[in-house]
C-alpha cells in the first residue's frame, strides 16, 4: 500500500494531507504487508470470476489480457464456484490478526471482507442473484435471475457497446468470443430459471410482462440491426476484416435461439406467475429481505425501521417544498398534487420527440459544465470528473431505471457514462433534471468513483449500494450548497422533490416486502404523495419488486452521511471545512455504513491536531 494512498485514505483534512512521523509509523506497521499480499490476490480473484469489472476500469491488459475474453460465469455450478471461492477468502481475512495492522490497512481489509460476508449471506439463498462481489452490478441483489431490469440480455450487451474496447485485430477476437459466452450466460440463466422455478421462486406476472416485451422485440428485429452486430461493425470499421458477418453468425445460430430457450423458459413461468409483488412470497421470504436490506443498506435497521424513518423525513421535506409552491402562487391541495400539477405544465417539459431528447441531453451538459466551476468550494482535492452523458439503449429502456452511471476506466481513456432513459420525455420535467445530473454524474457517481482510482485496486473492484446511492444523494445537497438554484425556485423544488422520492422509496420499499402492498397500492401512495408522474413511478415500483432493499440504500446513505458532517461540525467548531470533510469521505472510498463512522472519526482527530 503507497505511502501516498494511505495518506490519502486517513485524508485527516489538512490540504497538504501531511500526516508526518505518524503517518510513517501506521505505513510501516508489521502486520500491513501481508494484508496487502491478500487483499491483492483478492483482487486478481475478483477480476478473474468477474473479467466485466477489469474491462471497466481499463485493467484487461498486459498480463491480464485474457480477461478481455471472458464474463462472468452465469450458470448453476458458476454460482454454486462464486459462493465457494467468496466463503474461502472470508476463512482468510477472519484469519488475519488486526491488532498488527495499520489503521488504513483496517479500514481496507474490514471493507473488503464485509462485502464478501454479505455475498455468502446471500449465496446461502438457494435462489436469485447474490451479485455483490461485481461492482458492475452491485448496487442490486435480486431473487430472479431474470427479469425487466437483471440478467444477462439487460446487461451483456450494454457492457460489450460501452465497456469492450476495440483497438485491433485482437480485439475484435475477443469480442467475438464474449459474444459465444454470452450465448452460454443465457442458457446459464435459463437452467437457474428452471432450477428456481421448481422452488415456486417465479417472478410477479407484471415484472414478466415486462421481461418478455423487451426480449420478444429485440428477438424480432432483423439480426444486422442488433446492437451486437452493429456496435462491432461501427467499432471496428478500421480494422481490416469482415467483422460484422461474423458477430452475425454468431448472433443468429447461438444468441438469438438462447434467448428463444430463455424466452420459451419465462413463459413457462408466466403461466404460474401471480401478482403477488413482495419478497414475502419467496421461500424463506422474510429472512431473504431482511439480508437484501442489509446489502441494499449497509446498516442494522429492521422494515419498521426503515419505513417509519421514511413517514418522518417526509414530513420535513414537504413543509420546505410547502413555502416554495406558495411562493409561486400554489396554494391549494397536498405537497404531492401540487408538484404533480407543476410537472404538468406544458412549458415545464421538453418535446416528446427526437428533438426533444437532443434538447434534454444538450441541457444536461450545460448543468455539468456548470457544476465544474463550483466544486473546488467543496472539494480541496479534485479528480478530473471524466463523463459522458448518454441515453439509456432503446432496447432496454423500457425495464431500467430513470437514471444510472457506469464507472470509466483508471487510466481516462474511457470515461464514466451517464446514463438518462428517454422513453417518455413527460418523466422529466425541466426543473428535475439538474439534480438527476448532480446524482450520477458530478458532484455523483462519476465523480465520487474516480477518488477510489488511488486506493488499492480492491477498493476500486468493490462498491457498496448505501454508500453510493448516499454519497450521490449527498451531492445533490451539496449541488444546492454551491449556488446552483439560486434565481430558479423551481430547480430547487425539483432537488427536494428528488430528495422526497428517495424517502418515498423507505416506505414503497418496505411496504411491499415486509407488509404485503400491492403494486397498485404502492403505485397510488408514491403518485399521491410525492407527486411524481405515474408512468415513472410504474417502473419506479417494478424495479423495487425486482431489487428488494436496493432503493432503501439512498436516504439510509444520505443521512448517515450528513450526520456524521453534523457530528464534525459540531466536533470542530472553527476548524471545520466543508472541502476538507468532502474529502475525507470521498477518500476514504467506498465503505459499508458501518465502517463509515471510524473514517469521519479519524479525520475529526486529525482536524484536530492540526
Amino acid at each position: 500500500m503507497s505511502q501516498f494512498n494511505r495518506r490519502d485514505v486517513l485524508a485527516l483534512g489538512a490540504a497538504t494531507l501531511a500526516l508526518g512521523t505518524t503517518g510513517k509509523a501506521l505505513a510501516a506497521a508489521s502486520g500491513d504487508a501481508a494484508a496487502e499480499a491478500l487483499l491483492s490476490q483478492v483482487a486478481e480473484d475478483l477480476m478473474r470470476e468477474y473479467p466485466e469489472n477489469a474491462s471497466a476500469l481499463g485493467l484487461d491488459k498486459d498480463k491480464r489480457a485474457a480477461l478481455k475474453s471472458s464474463l462472468t460465469d452465469r450458470s448453476l455450478e458458476g454460482r454454486a464456484k462464486l459462493a465457494a471461492a467468496a466463503k474461502a477468502r472470508v476463512a482468510k481475512m477472519k484469519a488475519v490478526d488486526r491488532k498488527t495492522l495499520s489503521p488504513a490497512a483496517a479500514l481496507d481489509l474490514g471493507v473488503v471482507q464485509t462485502a464478501h460476508e454479505l455475498a455468502v449471506e446471500g449465496f446461502d439463498f438457494p435462489y436469485g442473484d447474490a451479485i455483490g462481489l461485481s461492482s458492475q452490478w452491485s448496487y442490486r441483489n435480486a431473487p430472479y435471475v431474470v427479469a425487466q431490469n437483471t440478467g444477462a440480455f439487460v446487461e451483456t450487451p450494454d457492457f460489450l457497446d460501452s465497456l469492450h474496447g476495440v483497438a485491433n485485430a485482437a480485439d475484435v477476437e475477443s469480442y467475438l468470443h464474449r459474444l459465444e459466452l454470452y450465448a452460454a450466460q443465457l442458457d446459464g440463466e435459463t437452467a437457474r430459471l428452471k432450477h428456481d422455478g421448481a422452488q415456486g421462486v417465479i417472478a410477479p406476472d407484471f415484472l414478466l410482462d415486462k421481461t418478455l416485451k423487451q426480449q420478444k422485440g429485440a428477438r424480432a428485429q432483423p439480426i444486422a440491426d442488433w446492437g451486437l452486430v452493429a456496435g462491432l461493425a461501427k467499432k471496428a470499421k478500421d480494422i481490416p476484416g469482415d467483422h460484422a458477418r461474423r458477430a452475425a453468425a454468431i448472433v443468429e445460430g447461438k444468441i438469438a435461439p438462447a434467448m428463444d430457450r430463455q424466452i420459451a423458459e419465462l413463459l413457462a413461468h408466466r403461466a404460474k406467475a401471480t401478482s403477488d409483488a413482495g419478497a414475502w412470497k419467496l421461500p424463506n421470504g422474510e429472512a431473504y429481505y431482511a439480508w437484501a436490506l442489509r446489502a441494499g443498506t449497509t446498516s442494522r435497521m429492521t422494515p419498521d425501521e426503515v419505513h417509519q424513518m421514511g413517514q418522518e423525513q417526509l414530513k420535513a421535506l414537504f413543509a420546505r417544498m410547502d413555502g416554495l409552491l406558495k411562493a409561486q402562487g400554489l396554494t391549494q391541495g397536498s405537497v404531492g398534487a401540487r408538484m404533480k400539477a407543476l410537472g404538468e405544465k406544458p412549458e415545464n417539459l421538453f418535446p416528446n420527440t427526437d428533438e426533444g431528447r437532443a434538447q434534454i441531453l444538450a441541457y444536461l451538459n450545460g448543468r455539468v459544465a456548470d457544476i465544474r466551476t463550483r466544486l473546488p468550494k467543496a472539494f480541496a482535492t479534485l479528480v478530473p470528473g471524466n463523463l459522458l452523458i448518454k441515453r439509456v439503449p432503446v432496447e432496454i429502456q423500457d425495464g431500467a431505471p430513470g437514471g444510472y452511471a457506469a464507472a470509466g476506466s483508471i487510466d481516462g481513456t474511457v470515461p464514466g457514462n451517464y446514463y438518462i432513459n428517454l422513453r417518455d420525455t413527460g418523466m422529466w420535467p425541466r426543473y428535475g433534471l439538474p439534480t438527476l445530473t448532480y446524482h450520477e454524474g458530478l458532484p455523483g457517481h462519476i465523480w465520487q468513483g474516480e477518488y477510489t482510482y488511488k486506493l488499492p485496486l480492491v477498493r476500486s473492484l468493490l462498491a457498496f449500494n448505501a454508500y453510493s446511492e448516499g454519497w450521490a444523494l449527498y451531492a445533490e445537497q451539496l449541488a444546492d450548497e454551491l449556488g446552483v438554484y439560486e434565481g430558479d425556485p423551481l430547480g430547487q423544488l425539483g432537488y427536494l422533490q428528488s430528495i422526497a422520492f428517495r424517502a418515498c422509496r423507505l416506505v414503497v420499499d418496505t411496504g411491499i416486502h415486509a407488509k404485503r402492498w400491492t403494486r397498485d397500492q404502492a403505485i397510488d401512495w408514491f403518485v399521491t404523495t410525492n407527486g411524481s408522474t405515474r408512468e415513472e413511478v410504474q417502473g419506479e415500483v417494478d424495479r423495487y419488486c425486482a431489487w428488494p432493499g436496493q432503493a432503501c440504500g439512498y436516504k439510509v446513505g444520505h443521512s448517515e452521511i450528513v450526520r456524521l458532517r453534523s457530528k464534525a461540525q459540531a466536533a470542530l467548531g472553527g476548524r471545520f471545512d466543508l472541502r476538507t470533510f468532502d474529502d475525507a469521505v470521498v477518500m476514504g472510498g467506498n465503505v459499508p455504513l458501518t465502517e463509515l463512522e471510524g473514517v469521519i472519526d479519524t479525520y475529526i482527530a486529525g482536524r484536530r491536531a492540526v
